[in-house]
């Protein structure tokens, strides 16, 4: 059996992590299932969005220590440890959790876009309780995620986080009842599919890059991304349609 399964809903990637027997913990097989999906959404110009979550009962509980100790290797070149914390793909990318995303999982969490979250489920990087740190973006990316003084709280304590907390904090992009979150996050991924697959990636192109880039180059840096967009056919539909009351039909070009 795969452990990883993928599953088109239109212009929508569904990506299941599929090892519920090991609470979704990721060996080499699912990172080079999750890096093989990633590719498929990016490289598919009829996929706008993607949903990433996990089998059963829960979301993933990290590495899989068993496969780690016979010699795995949970990560692929390019793209890192699960297939994603290095090399998110370029297109939006949704978290969909149930139960639980710790360790590892949360850092895979984390290397998504937006969250959506059941109001049972659980986050946390306990890394720094054994002894380790989160090598998997945790400590790269949760401080750019939740306020600095929160985020160096939940790493130095290793804490068990609530999606409330996590909502309250702004992590959470939705909370759900307990056995929503997926469906919530497919109705969410569609509603962004909806928009310009142009302009869907140029704009996560220009958020997540451009705290990088140098104040005075900024807006030079969004113009390169943002002229070929605004010069496509599908500007123009998108202008079209509008004034005449209906729905574009986008071409991607």
């Amino acid at each position: 059996m795969s452990a990883v399964r993928t599953e088109r809903h239109g212009r929508v990637l569904l990506i299941t992590i599929d090892r519920p027997e090991v609470r979704n913990a990721i060996n080499a097989a699912a990172a080079e299932g999750i890096a093989a999906a990633l590719t498929e959404l990016d490289s598919h110009d009829d996929l706008s969005v993607g949903v990433l979550t996990g089998a059963g009962k829960g979301f993933c509980a990290g590495m899989d220590l068993k496969a780690f100790l016979a010699g795995e290797r949970p990560a692929v070149p390019g793209r890192g440890f699960a297939g994603i914390v290095e090399g998110p793909p370029a297109k939006p990318l949704i978290a969909a959790v149930e139960g639980f995303a710790v360790a590892g999982g949360f850092e895979i969490v984390l290397a998504c876009d937006l969250l959506v979250a059941a109001q049972d489920a659980k986050f946390g990087l306990p890394e720094v309780r054994r002894g380790l740190l989160p090598g998997g973006g945790g400590l790269l990316r949760l401080p750019n995620r939740i306020p600095q003084a929160l985020a160096m709280e939940w790493i130095l304590t290793g804490a068990v986080v609530t999606a409330e907390q996590a909502h309250a904090a702004g992590l959470v992009n939705r909370l759900t009842p307990p056995g929503a979150a997926l469906g919530t996050a497919l109705e969410l991924a569609q509603e962004i599919a909806r928009n310009a697959p142009l302009a869907i990636r140029a704009a996560k192109r220009i958020a997540v890059e451009a705290p990088g880039w140098p104040a005075a180059e900024r807006f030079a840096r969004q113009q390169e991304i943002y002229e070929p967009v605004r010069s496509s056919e599908d500007a123009v539909e998108g202008a079209r349609a509008f004034t005449e009351k209906r729905t574009p039909e986008w071409r991607g070009r």
